[in-house]
């Protein structure tokens, strides 16, 4: 993350530069981030979320234990994996899905267990 402000020319130098001006996420930095949030503000995606949190599944299994169609879980799926929260691999003809080892989406785990209030063996 970097400033992009140039602190000598803030249009009211008051003597004392904040020095949160300094330490400011870059534009793109909050632009990935309220991506993030998007995904994560549709009750499905959390569904989806909250179960490949705490274990890896096919499709058919999501599909079950969300009660919703198999396409409409993988609609879900590919932006989920789109946006790095989720990895998938093959096992023959079925893909798994799970939770990504990225900062980001242990921060997502960590949110939903708080605010489910699960408690959680791998964290």
């Amino acid at each position: 993350m970097s400033c992009s402000h140039d602190l000598d020319h803030m249009p009211h130098n008051h003597g004392n530069v904040n020095p949160l001006f300094t330490s400011m996420p870059s534009i793109e930095d909050c632009s990935k981030m309220a991506d993030t949030f998007k995904l994560l503000s549709d009750s499905s995606r959390l569904r989806i979320l909250s179960l490949l949190c705490h274990s890896e599944e096919c499709v058919q299994n999501i599909s079950a234990a969300v009660e919703m169609s198999p396409p409409a879980i993988s609609h879900h799926l590919k932006f989920l994996k789109q946006s790095g929260l989720i990895v998938s691999r093959r096992v023959g003809k079925e893909v798994w899905y799970t939770l990504s080892n990225t900062p980001e989406a242990l921060l997502v785990h960590q949110m939903i267990d708080d605010i489910f209030k699960i408690k959680c063996s791998k964290q």
